[in-house]
């Protein structure tokens, strides 16, 4: 009953994930298609080679984005795991397809041509969004996202800021095909909205909250936070300073999103009971993030 439990949520684990990931392959391709490409406003990555490709050589955005991105998954393979390219790799194809059906849709209309840079924030806004969602859902856009995923895998780095990285020497290299720095200066405010959105949407996912509960009915409430949080709780037993009672303490480690639900459990089991609840930088382990390799390391030394 238990193996098939796990199971069960393992699999709606992942239809989740695949769902974030086609959510953030479309709001991306809407950004670009909509917003960016037909305003020659550069992006970074794979998609940003691809509009210097078509601008420049005539070459239609969605061949070349899935020719470069092939090239990298078969690098990257050995080093994110099938598991990562396999996500990857769908979302590659879903953002190869919704390309020419978003452009036909779209036509020659060309929205806020007058308005550059109202444009460019909300093409980035839209452009950094889904790249976090899939991020967060352990998938990829492709381009620098694959890249920002590779060093994210060894070192403690924001995923934002490798992407940021990545994409200034494409960004720049757009004025050979545009001949205009006010376009590239465009492009740059787009790789910075792009950027933040990435790491708020990313570390949203990532938040964790901690709790000290104090009840007598604390053994209750352990059960329901296991059962049906599915997380685990740490019995510590103190005494009152001021009572000099014996008290029994849950320590629970838990995401920021599933704290209400924990709330509920708690006032509908102990509505007396004393909880204390904090923000978390960082839980590292099973059911959280995984461990970086400089903190292997750091370990090792030790």
């Amino acid at each position: 009953m238990k193996n098939t439990q796990t199971n069960r949520k393992r699999l709606l684990n992942e239809l989740r994930d695949y769902i974030l990931i086609v959510v953030g392959i479309l709001m991306c391709a809407s950004g670009w298609v909509v917003f960016l490409l037909p305003n020659h406003i550069m992006t970074g990555g794979t998609p940003g080679i691809s509009s210097i490709l078509e601008w420049g050589l005539g070459i239609d955005v969605e061949y070349s984005y899935i020719v470069i991105n092939g090239l990298l998954l078969m690098m990257a393979l050995k080093v994110l795991g099938l598991r990562f390219c396999i996500k990857t790799i769908f979302g590659v194809v879903v953002f190869s397809l919704a390309i020419p059906i978003l452009r036909s849709i779209v036509g020659d209309t060309r929205l806020l041509q007058d308005q550059m840079f109202m444009a460019t924030v909300i093409g980035a806004g839209f452009w950094g969004s889904g790249v976090g969602l899939a991020l967060s859902a352990h998938g990829s856009t492709g381009g620098s996202d694959i890249v920002a995923a590779v060093v994210n895998h060894y070192k403690d780095i924001s995923l934002g800021h490798v992407i940021l990285i990545t994409d200034l020497l494409i960004i720049t290299s757009s004025y050979f095909v545009l001949h205009d720095w006010e376009q590239v200066i465009y492009g740059y405010a787009m790789l910075f909205v792009s950027t933040f959105c990435v790491d708020q949407v990313v570390n949203m996912s990532r938040r964790s909250v901690q709790f000290f509960i104090v009840s007598e009915r604390y053994n209750e409430i352990g059960e329901q936070i296991n059962h049906i949080v599915h997380r685990g709780c740490t019995l510590i037993k103190g005494q009152g300073f001021y009572s000099g009672k014996e008290v029994n303490m849950l320590f629970v480690l838990a995401r920021r999103t599933e704290s209400s639900r924990i709330f509920t459990l708690i006032h509908n089991i102990d509505p007396a009971a004393f909880v204390s609840q904090s923000a978390v930088i960082g839980v590292y382990g099973e059911g959280f993030d995984r461990f970086k390799a400089s903190m292997r390391k750091a370990k090792r030394e030790k």
